[in-house]
């Protein structure tokens, strides 16, 4: 049985807003992060196995036996008791799909995959900006406009040293942006930042709101080029990126720029409705299994942009349904790249609902372009590589839109 907030996700925890808690204490995981339609792909049932009165599959009882030696050792030895049983568990799990070594392979307890669903739909509590979890601290990647992280002056790059006074050296970013940064509306979060080329840490007291994000926004700019955004491929990006292109095209632009800059991914069918709106043939991407099984996801025919000069802006935080998105119109030849590498998130996790409410987040395929190249641990290349510094962001500058802006006056060979 499919379920619409359980699907096939394409998402790099890159990308994350800090809201409430989770994936969702901000954003959206990944970079991120989080990501409606029919290829959506998920599991609702776990396997069933004979098991014993104490709950272990019959056939594993020799494997769990240190586990449960363990379990009871802590129950009748720990200095705190009562011990939190919930939190013991959620543990033993989370350590064991992180034994797998895959970063997008792991367990979310019930609250946050609660909070997962909620950044999937758009709104949340948080300080309005995406960060990166993968570092040594949590790492503002971008702000969100009108939100307190940009207000407050936070800029991409950013990383966060300290929170409320303490010192988060060693700690998980993911574990300081679910547990210190995240939280209610109207309260405030002290953050203290190491930005690069200011000798001192810098000082910032945030006060989250709630946010509300539009996954896709749009505007003309100068010389009628037309600008489309898409900051992740959410619940209603297939039907909001459909109206909004075609209420570009009504003004006959010269040409698109389609910004997929930090977008850390998404649902695979939004991001196969929105390449659709490019290319009206052939394949957008394929899906290989563990064992070799190679499945196509074809162009869904009636885009509305499909002979319109096109530039895809990108960066080291596109990744995983955006990277689809891209590749696709990189190897059809119907657009350049314009940016620097992309993340190179090329794999597809299934979540897998558990009894508790949580959720298991299990990696299950790995995604290919159209001409069978590989993105996972790769990324894609632009077309045209154009770096942007950080005095170009503290100047207000975007070369990287320049460029394509540029590309579309003067088209290259």
């Amino acid at each position: 049985m499919k379920n619409k907030t359980l699907r096939s996700v394409l998402v790099v925890f890159v990308a994350i807003v800090l809201v409430v808690c989770s994936f969702g204490g901000g954003f959206a995981a990944g970079h991120f992060l989080p990501l409606g339609g029919t290829s959506a792909q998920i599991a609702t049932n776990t396997p069933s196995t004979s098991t014993n009165q104490g709950g272990t599959p019959t056939d594993l009882q020799s494997l769990f036996a240190p586990f449960w030696q363990a379990w009871t050792l802590v129950h009748q030895n720990y200095v705190d008791q009562p011990i939190d049983d919930t939190k013991l568990l959620q543990g033993a799990i989370s350590g064991m799909m992180n034994a797998l070594g895959d970063p997008h392979t792991g367990y979310w307890t019930p609250q946050e995959t609660s909070d997962a669903n909620m950044a999937m739909q758009g709104s949340y509590d948080g300080i309005g900006a995406y960060v990166n979890t993968e570092g040594a601290y949590l790492t503002i990647t971008s702000t969100i406009p009108g939100y307190p992280a940009e207000k407050a002056g936070l800029q991409s790059g950013d990383q966060i040293i300290a929170v409320d006074g303490q010192d988060v050296t060693g700690i998980d970013p993911d574990l300081v942006r679910m547990t210190k940064v995240m939280g209610q509306a109207g309260t405030d979060v002290h953050l203290t930042v190491k930005r690069t080329g200011v000798d001192q840490p810098l000082e910032f007291t945030i006060t989250r709101a709630h946010i509300v994000i539009p996954s896709v926004t749009s505007k003309m700019l100068d010389n009628n080029i037309a600008y489309i955004q898409i900051t992740v491929f959410g619940d209603t990006t297939a039907s909001d990126f459909h109206d909004q292109l075609s209420k570009l095209m009504a003004q006959n632009p010269a040409g698109i720029i389609l910004d997929l800059r930090d977008n850390g991914g998404g649902y695979l069918d939004a991001g196969i409705a929105v390449a659709s709106e490019f290319i009206d043939h052939g394949v957008i991407v394929t899906e290989q299994s563990g064992d070799g099984t190679k499945t196509p996801h074809n162009a869904i025919p009636g885009g509305l942009a499909t002979t319109i000069p096109l530039v895809v802006l990108v960066n080291g935080n596109t990744a995983s349904a955006s990277e689809i998105v891209s590749g696709a119109i990189q190897d059809d030849g119907r657009g350049k790249l314009v940016g620097v590498l992309t993340y190179g998130k090329g794999s597809v996790q299934n979540w897998f609902p558990l009894s508790d409410g949580g959720t298991a987040r299990v990696t299950i395929a790995k995604w290919l372009t159209p001409n069978g190249r590989t993105i996972d641990k790769i990324g894609l290349t632009p077309d045209v590589v154009v770096t942007m510094t950080q005095d170009d962001i503290n100047a207000g500058k975007d070369p990287q839109l320049d460029a394509a802006v540029q590309l579309l006056l003067h088209p290259q060979p």
